[in-house]
């Protein structure tokens, strides 16, 4: 069998090992130590504004505890856009609300503004206000920043930016993780810089993030026995993948140019196949292309090509299966204009790893260009 390419496999520098080895050294290997402030402020410096950011074990714990800090409780209700990975809106239930779910635009394949006032405007005819709205940088292509914010600020609900795909994206020269009330940060394995495992929670103020690091770390009391005075959670990233983390940032930059050049490539090599369509960056928005979508024109032609791949060892995937579609949120409120259910039935992720090899894109080439030959 031919050698695996992954759709977005982890990708080291080998900066990571000595800050690995310090911390095992000087035997930091709880969570809490140098690396953990350094990766801190490491993020804190490329983001470029006045953000201070809590190192978490992931995305999804950052988001849980954006929703914590922003008073979500049991009966409440979240707005959160469909079509994005479950992680999005997982947390949402843990706080015992309800999501309610806003479909896309053509655009950027984000939360679509309309549908988003639409949303809106019908919870508060039935007497509740959403506590939150959780949008999404999908793929690393930015949201429609300006009007979501807009529609937010009319209706003063605070945005939870979920940035977990789009490190080092930006939007009208700003940085991604840096618009919202709070915003959320993903080093998952198959993201642009990886800590194998963690996230990162980034607040506005040093309040904020003092609040989420006490909640993180089981929300231990000033004093000299364990007392606890608020249900607390183990969220905090350890100094060992703190470490890994300080050694990704050196290559943060080299890694999206490497996605944005995979994505060029795509482009360039399928120009002429009227049967696929790219996701364009609109003017002002620059996306890290953590993955490359294509759109086919059809459910089976989509399908055909993913198999394709497959019998060439060649990992692919169908974009997000919308939020609505999912069996678990079978029952929550849902605002809808059909886009993201036709995305998801003719979209498809190519290998988009910033380690893919010229000959690796090569070999996905060939085995796209002989499906579409026959």
């Amino acid at each position: 069998m031919k050698p695996k390419i992954w759709l977005s496999s982890p990708h080291m520098s080998g900066n990571e090992l000595p800050y690995i080895h310090e911390a095992f050294e000087s035997n930091w290997v709880a969570p809490l130590g140098p690396n953990v402030n350094s990766f801190e402020t490491d993020l804190q410096s490329y983001l470029e504004e006045d953000r201070h950011v809590a190192a978490l074990a992931s995305g999804t714990s950052a988001l849980h505890l954006s929703l914590i800090l922003l008073g979500v409780e049991n009966g409440d209700e979240v707005i959160c856009q469909s079509k994005t990975f479950s992680a999005s809106a997982n947390p949402i239930v843990y706080q015992g609300a309800t999501p309610i779910f806003v479909d896309s635009e053509r655009e950027t394949w984000n939360m679509c503004p309309v549908q988003l006032e639409i949303a809106i405007t019908d919870r508060l005819s039935k007497g509740i206000k959403p506590k939150a709205i959780i949008a999404v940088h999908l793929y690393g292509m930015p949201y429609k920043v300006d009007e979501i914010n807009a529609v937010a600020l009319k209706y003063d609900i605070p945005v939870i930016e979920d940035s977990a795909e789009s490190l080092g994206s930006l939007y009208k020269g700003q940085k991604c993780g840096t618009f919202g009330d709070f915003s959320i940060l993903s080093f998952n394995g198959n993201k642009i810089i990886t800590t194998s495992g963690g996230g990162a929670l980034v607040t506005k103020t040093l309040k904020q993030k003092e609040k989420a690091v006490f909640l993180a770390t089981q929300a231990r009391d000033d004093a000299p026995h364990y007392l606890h005075s608020h249900i607390g959670y183990n969220y905090r990233m350890s100094n060992i993948v703190a470490g890994i983390g300080r050694g990704q940032m050196t290559i943060l930059d080299s890694h999206v140019a490497r996605r944005r050049s995979n994505h060029e490539f795509y482009v360039n090599a399928l120009k002429n196949n009227d049967n696929i369509v790219f996701l364009q960056e609109p003017d002002g928005y620059f996306s890290n292309r953590w993955l490359s979508c294509i759109l086919l024109n059809s459910k089976s032609t989509r399908e055909g090509l993913r198999l394709a791949l497959e019998k060439e060892n060649i990992e692919s995937r169908p974009l997000w299966k919308p939020m609505h579609q999912q069996p678990v949120f079978k029952t929550a409120p849902s605002y809808l204009n059909g886009v993201s259910d036709e995305l998801f039935e003719k979209g498809l992720c190519l290998p988009s790893g910033s380690n893919l090899t010229d000959a690796e894109l090569d070999r996905v080439m060939t085995t796209i260009k002989t499906y579409f030959s026959k």
